[in-house]
């Protein structure tokens, strides 16, 4: 090892570089495997840290999941922001290309934030239904706010229920996609814009 490369891998890693380097762990182990067989120990033995430090961060393994959904779910919130003013039809194909990037990306998180609806622990399903509620929000005031739609869209209340079961079956086919469907990306795509397209077109 050169004399850099030694100072790299002694460089102390700073508190939110430590965190997320923790919550990639995580992310990957609840990925992998239900809630209740993920030990918190695992996760400072992969990350090289003692419990002590890890429980510092996290004092209990409802914390540490609790955080790693919420970590996916800022994620995923940023990267489906939609433009105010601009239609909706006009920027769902892009908007679902970079979410479906993130889901490529970041596959570990992704299965993982949708595993917590599984769990037994009661305040982390919480965690995951508010975090799900945020993103039915933010769809909800892009449709209120596009110009094509107008305030009709706060006049369907049949609109909220099609968002969510949209949100439902986005999830159902990028799992299903990444679970190895035989399907492109483009078509992914296509295939979740038609849908949120159908529940949307009055």
């Amino acid at each position: 090892m050169t004399g850099k490369q030694g100072e790299r891998a002694r460089r102390r890693l700073s508190t939110e570089e430590r965190r997320e380097q923790l919550l990639s762990v995580g992310a990957r182990l609840f990925s992998e495997s239900p809630y209740d067989d993920v030990w918190i120990e695992q996760v400072a033995e992969i990350a090289g840290v003692s419990r002590g430090l890890l429980y510092h961060y996290f004092p209990t393994k409802r914390d540490f999941f609790a955080a790693v959904v919420e970590r996916e779910s800022g994620r995923m919130l940023r990267m489906t922001a939609a433009v105010p003013g601009v239609p909706v039809r006009e920027q769902l194909g892009a908007g679902l290309d970079t979410f479906l990037g993130y889901v490529q990306e970041h596959a570990h998180g992704f299965r993982a934030f949708h595993r917590a609806d599984a769990a037994g622990d009661q305040a982390v399903r919480q965690v995951y239904r508010r975090a799900l509620a945020a993103q039915e929000r933010q769809i909800m005031q892009a449709l209120a706010a596009d110009p094509e739609l107008g305030r009709s869209a706060e006049d369907r209340p049949e609109l909220r229920v099609a968002v969510r079961g949209w949100l439902a079956f986005t999830t159902a086919v990028c799992l299903e996609w990444l679970r190895g469907a035989d399907l492109t990306r483009e078509q992914v795509r296509d295939l979740c814009a038609r849908a949120l397209l159908g529940a949307i077109t009055p």
